[in-house]
């Protein structure tokens, strides 16, 4: 224990140099275990989002491409369900709900003001299945009316029984729809939700669908609804893409694993750099301490101990540095991840409510604790060898 003390000795008496080597350690730590909170946060964001339609199959026209490289807007031809091909889904997905989604881009008055929002056709009977009214009633087949997204309601000052302008008409507001959220089939929350009967009266009679959304009384045979629509729609060519939460959580975990290694690069480099200043330190240590490493090895000291007196610098300067840096990490990854979900979310009351630490934020901190204790550590590896290898006339010699 003796080496130990006389390396903690050496650490007060150089108090300045050891706090500026620890204050690097603390912001690299802090760097990387920050960045893998925000990361993490991100995918817990994304997957509570999801969750909330777990039952749910996506069915979206496969989009065709005149000449041209693949992915290219300019080519792109826009893709439709016809009603003949919604029928055949209706088959495939046996007792299952079968919802057909109509979707434009209209522009809407509401007094003086105007904008465009989305405007969504549904079935009025399968709109109760899809959304919850949180004020005022649902629609009815054959009855002029529409419902307004809980966002849009909020920031135009709508209400149940308010008139507003869409398609070139007037339609009374039947009811508000609660908050959704994001979510895989629709987004009402900014959005105005009229009829399938009067979209087709107003932009035309052609019957071709936006999407269609099934319902799976029983989640577990998902896989087996997705293959029977893949066997009867797309048998001979691609007609439509199938797709459920699992899919797009699948994809979001890609991206957003390799969002979390990029952004555990970023707090690396600013670890490796602090790992510089320790060496720094390091080797400034072993030059001053020359003539104390030969009086020790003259009085019996061996390499071995010698080695471990500089290591223990290194990694006291490591655990100090990296203990503050995870401690104040949680603080730092609250308020980034924070900030980063707000933004995400647009300020709804889902953003307020999502959770920013879960089972493998201890994992980041822990982790970046330890790297930095193992950073640190082999920072003063060289120096600590080199004072190691000095025979004790050398070291006594040395000016």
């Amino acid at each position: 224990m003796i080496f130990l003390d006389l390396a903690k000795k050496n650490l007060k008496i150089h108090w300045i140099r050891s706090f500026l080597a620890i204050l690097g350690i603390i912001i690299g730590v802090l760097a990387i275990a920050t960045m893998g909170i925000l990361g993490h946060s991100i995918s817990l964001l994304v997957a509570n989002l999801i969750s909330d339609v777990g039952d749910t199959v996506i069915i979206t026209p496969h989009v065709a491409a005149g000449q041209g490289f693949v992915g290219d807007p300019r080519v792109a031809v826009r893709a439709k369900i016809p009603e003949s091909d919604v029928e055949a889904i209706r088959k495939a997905a046996g007792q299952n709900r079968v919802i057909p989604v109509l979707r434009r881009a209209e522009e809407m008055t509401f007094g003086d003001d105007t904008g465009y929002v989305t405007l969504l056709g549904l079935p009025a009977e399968e709109i109760p299945i899809l959304l919850q009214v949180e004020k005022g009633q649902y629609l009815r087949e054959n009855t002029p009316g529409c419902l307004s997204g809980y966002f849009l309601a909020r920031e135009f000052g709508i209400s149940p029984g308010s008139r507003i302008g869409i398609g070139n008409q007037s339609q009374r507001v039947s009811g508000i729809m609660s908050e959704r959220g994001y979510a895989i089939d629709i987004n009402p929350d900014y959005a105005v939700v009229v009829t399938d009967h009067w979209f087709f009266e107003t932009f035309g009679n052609e019957r071709e669908y936006d999407q269609v959304i099934v319902k799976v009384g029983d989640i577990s045979q998902i896989d087996q609804v997705k293959r029977d629509i893949d066997q009867r729609l797309n048998r001979r060519e691609t007609v439509v893409d199938i797709t459920d939460s699992r899919d797009l959580l699948k994809q979001y975990d890609q991206i957003y694993d390799q969002i979390t290694v990029f952004l555990l690069g970023i707090g690396a480099i600013s670890l490796i750099v602090a790992a510089v200043s320790i060496l720094n330190v390091m080797i400034i240590s072993v030059t001053e301490r020359i003539h104390e490493v030969g009086i020790l090895r003259s009085i019996g000291a061996s390499r071995r101990e010698i080695l471990w007196m500089f290591l223990y610098e290194a990694m006291i300067l490591g655990v100090i540095g990296s203990s503050i840096g995870g401690a104040l990490s949680m603080l730092g990854g609250y308020f980034i991840s924070r900030v980063a979900i707000e933004v995400m979310t647009a300020g709804t009351t889902f953003g307020e409510n999502a959770s920013v630490f879960g089972p493998g934020t201890l994992l980041f901190i822990a982790g970046g604790i330890l790297f930095g204790v193992i950073v640190s550590t082999l920072s003063g590896l060289y120096p600590a060898w080199q004072a190691s290898r000095m025979t004790p006339i050398d070291a006594l010699r040395h000016e």
